[in-house]
């Protein structure tokens, strides 16, 4: 399996995501610099239960993981049934199953690694320039956060939650074999776990990312279920 996962990396080029991964934490990175000033913790502490620069460090940066998913799901994936490459992939004399699993798992494995990633970098980030700009946080502020293991556990279960959850798109990609509507998918997806409707948000709301990532779950069964005897 997991040489078919490197496999599936080499052909599409995941440098190239790699490149636009950290492009884009950059880009993330100078625009929460820019309106650190603006932000102060005790207004989302109700809300988030975390301070507001915490709460934008992990909202956009679980946006812009859960959108790259989207589209990584689209190109590995969604492509290949629309142009018939996964159809001459299900030629090759290894089992369908194992070959959908390993695009699955190249996707996750990458977007759970760069998510981390990113949310360390901006962490850290914002440490380093804290003596600079307005950082309301006072865990960035003393560095206290990078002290204590679960702030990673907590990072790390959040990015494989918030990727796995991504993939409650699969089936509708696999369905319509269109990328757009895979890609649109997953921006309803996104709208519903980050945005909010004035004072009430679905944010960090545990009861629905469960109920998200079981979705995920059926989604990923039902692309999986039967596969080998299906036609592509």
């Amino acid at each position: 399996m997991w040489k078919l996962v490197k496999l599936e990396w080499k052909k599409n080029n995941i440098r190239k995501y790699a490149v636009k991964a950290a492009i884009s934490v950059l880009i993330l990175f100078v625009m929460i610099l820019a309106v650190s000033g603006e932000l102060e913790g005790k207004e989302t502490v109700e809300l988030y239960g975390k301070g507001m620069i915490n709460a934008a460090v992990e909202m956009f940066a679980d946006m812009t993981f859960m959108l790259m998913t989207g589209v990584m799901l689209s190109v590995y994936i969604v492509t290949g049934y629309r142009d018939g490459t996964m159809a001459l992939m299900f030629s090759y004399p290894i089992k369908r199953k194992k070959i959908l699993m390993s695009k699955m798992l190249a996707v996750w494995i990458f977007g759970v690694i760069a998510l981390v990633l990113c949310k360390l970098f901006l962490y850290t980030g914002l440490f380093l320039a804290s003596p600079w700009i307005s950082v309301s946080s006072p865990g960035i502020l003393s560095g206290d956060i990078f002290a204590k293991p679960f702030f990673y556990l907590d990072i790390l279960m959040d990015s494989a939650v918030m990727v796995s959850i991504s993939y409650t798109v699969l089936l509708v990609g696999i369905k319509t074999k269109s990328s757009k509507a895979t890609i649109i998918a997953e921006v309803f997806v996104i709208m519903l776990t980050q945005g909010n409707i004035g004072s009430y948000t679905l944010f960090h709301n545990i009861p629905f990312y469960v109920l998200l990532a079981a979705l995920a779950s059926v989604a990923v069964f039902l692309c999986l279920y039967r596969v080998e005897i299906k036609d592509a």
